[in-house]
């Protein structure tokens, strides 16, 4: 009888060892297989620019501005792509043009010339091709870049009014 029980012992110890490892040979008799699966993605150069106003304030042709230039600033800002290159900032020749001669409007066929620059010392054009401001590489954040505009003296021909003119400002990428 000792016997019996010890068999019927070591059976359901038997039965109870199977039934916990049989969940676990049925997960390792399945297999598997692995593969990488890749990720990609790319950013090209991209820029935008936004161009504020060169504001002169009041000409005086005929005592302040009679034999003095009115200088006049403003801001252009780009904003690129962190590491692009070879940029460049082109100024249109405004709406008033004449040939190569910016020139604002005031009412019908009243014109006061001026001119954009580079720098403060007004001695670098800033114009389209040739005359566009290269650009340090794009850094993801807002650069700006100051406007140097000049009123030439002397225009005393020019008529009361309010003179405006609207320049295109590109950012080449």
């Amino acid at each position: 009888m000792k016997l019996l029980v010890m068999l019927r012992g070591v059976a359901i110890l038997a039965a109870a060892v199977f039934s916990a490892v049989l969940p676990f040979k049925a997960a390792w008799a399945a297999g598997s297989s692995q593969d990488n699966l890749d990720i990609s993605a790319s950013i090209a150069a991209n820029c935008t620019i936004n161009a504020g106003t060169v504001a002169f304030g009041a000409y005086d042709p005929i005592v302040a501005n009679a034999t003095t230039d009115l200088p006049g600033t403003g801001t252009v800002s780009v904003t690129c792509t962190a590491g692009a290159t070879s940029l460049t900032i082109e100024l249109g020749l405004g709406l008033n043009a004449t040939g190569s001669t910016r020139r604002m409007l005031a009412g019908a066929g009243e014109y006061l010339t001026y001119e954009l620059y580079q720098n403060v010392g007004h001695t670098t054009l800033w114009g389209t091709t040739t005359d566009a401001r290269s650009v340090a590489t794009g850094t993801g954040s807002a650069q700006p870049y100051t406007v140097y505009g000049l009123i030439p003296q002397g225009q005393n021909t020019a008529v009361v009014g309010s003179y405006t003119d609207t320049v295109v400002a590109t950012i080449n990428f």
